[in-house]
């Protein structure tokens, strides 16, 4: 479970929203890290607020992980950042714009941090194959001709859906996406970034949070390696996708949801082995 808000607004917000996700992160069930971005780099207008910076928001991100004990991901979007950011996070993020960039998966690769790379929303699943070869032929001894599950999931490199385009100013999220990139890799579903509305607000994207439980619940249904949730305690007050993050309360109760979801797939397939074997 990666949660968090979508920028660092300012240390005491972080420190709060880090404060509200204890439960989530103390559950032994889930495999936690904390997220925020310390520059949003491609926001629609340049009036928009983009973040602290990496220098302050390192130093940010830093103080959680040394008060809370949380792992941390966040994103990159120059070669440059991966070094020093790597010395702080756990996770690297590629962007979904920039999913096809090779030097900044090339530079993410030669760190030793989790590489968390988002699909395009004008990508064919099937075609985030290369992404994850980029990044696997950098960090693997032995060089690959396609990826496999196994193999990226050995050396640290997930990709991750956050919906498609459809039409202009829309995303939807076509569950075969991530059936079809699980072939070859391990997914994560980026859940709030799915019910985003691109340019949807004048200058800035909109979107609608009252769509994230489904989703969510459809993807752990499907399947999924793992989930990605933007949250806050003032959404609607946030300053960067505020219309497509939930609360973390409510957020708190949909993990349980969907814990108990997977469980059910667990008991679902070992029922279907079973009876496969007898047979």
């Amino acid at each position: 479970m990666i949660a968090g808000p979508c920028v660092i607004e300012s240390g005491e917000i972080l420190e709060q929203i880090a404060q509200e996700l204890k439960p989530l992160a103390s559950n032994p069930k889930f495999d936690f890290y904390f997220k925020a971005s310390f520059d949003k780099a491609n926001r629609t207008s340049l009036e928009s607020y983009r973040g602290p910076g990496l220098q302050k928001g390192l130093q940010m991100l830093g103080d959680i992980k040394n008060k809370f004990g949380y792992k941390l991901l966040t994103d990159i979007h120059e070669s440059v950042q991966a070094g020093p950011v790597a010395e702080v996070v756990d996770v690297l993020q590629i962007p979904a714009f920039l999913c096809r960039q090779t030097d900044l998966i090339i530079a993410a690769a030669q760190t030793k941090r989790i590489i968390n790379i988002k699909k395009g929303q004008f990508m064919h699943p099937k075609d985030m194959q290369y992404s994850a070869l980029k990044a696997l032929n950098t960090r693997a001894k032995n060089k690959h001709e396609t990826p496999t599950y196994e193999a990226c999931l050995e050396h640290g490199i997930y990709l991750c859906e956050r919906g498609a385009s459809f039409g202009y100013g829309n995303l939807v999220v076509d569950m075969r996406s991530m059936v079809i990139m699980r072939t070859f890799a391990p997914v994560i579903f980026d859940v709030t970034h799915s019910v985003q509305m691109p340019g949807g607000a004048g200058g800035k994207s909109a979107g609608d949070s009252s769509f994230v439980p489904y989703l969510a619940k459809a993807g752990a249904v499907v399947g999924v390696d793992g989930f990605f949730m933007e949250t806050h305690i003032d959404p609607q007050n946030a300053l960067s996708d505020g219309p497509n993050m939930i609360l973390t309360a409510h957020l708190l109760d949909l993990a349980s949801d969907l814990l108990a979801l997977q469980e059910c797939n667990q008991s679902l397939n070992h029922q279907k082995d079973k009876h496969a074997t007898q047979h």
